[in-house]
């Protein structure tokens, strides 16, 4: 197996003129998609917005709810390019600092159990299931249950 260097990359707030592309990367890479309009609807929200830049282009990008000291991701993606290349691990360890530089001390997120590698990813990073939503995703046939995972953040080194 041949290692692959993870390349530069860089992350910013996401601003309005990303959106189209955030949204085109959303459709990319899910079944059933967030909307412009929800990406919009996130940054006028003041939601901490961020996008992940490699070579010139976004490769990824995420979105958090930090409130009363706890922060909640609510999306996050790696863009079908650039993935297998330590860019969703990279991207992840910015937005739980991005959480913590906003008071969160806690971090929760919900996966879908059909996806393993997200899953793989989060528990390495220390997340751990707390529990389940029934029913919370769209899926193909029906509703399809989330795993709700939490990480206790530790003080800035």
């Amino acid at each position: 197996m041949v290692a692959v260097a993870r390349p530069h990359a860089e992350i910013r707030a996401m601003r309005r003129d990303d959106v189209p592309m955030v949204a085109a990367m959303e459709a990319a890479s899910y079944d059933f998609p967030w909307t412009a309009g929800i990406f919009s609807d996130c940054l006028k929200a003041g939601h901490p917005c961020w996008v992940m830049w490699v070579e010139g282009v976004i490769a990824g990008y995420g979105v958090l709810s930090v409130a009363a000291g706890e922060a909640h991701v609510l999306n996050v993606c790696v863009g079908p390019d650039h993935r297998g290349l330590g860019l969703g691990r990279f991207l992840f360890r910015r937005l739980l600092d991005i959480a913590r530089w906003n008071g969160a001390g806690r971090v929760f997120l919900e996966v879908r159990p059909s996806n393993p590698v997200a899953q793989s990813l989060y528990r390495s990073m220390g997340f751990e299931e707390i529990g389940r939503r029934p029913k919370y995703y769209p899926a193909k046939d029906g509703r399809e249950d989330a795993i709700v995972m939490a990480l206790d953040l530790l003080p800035a080194p």
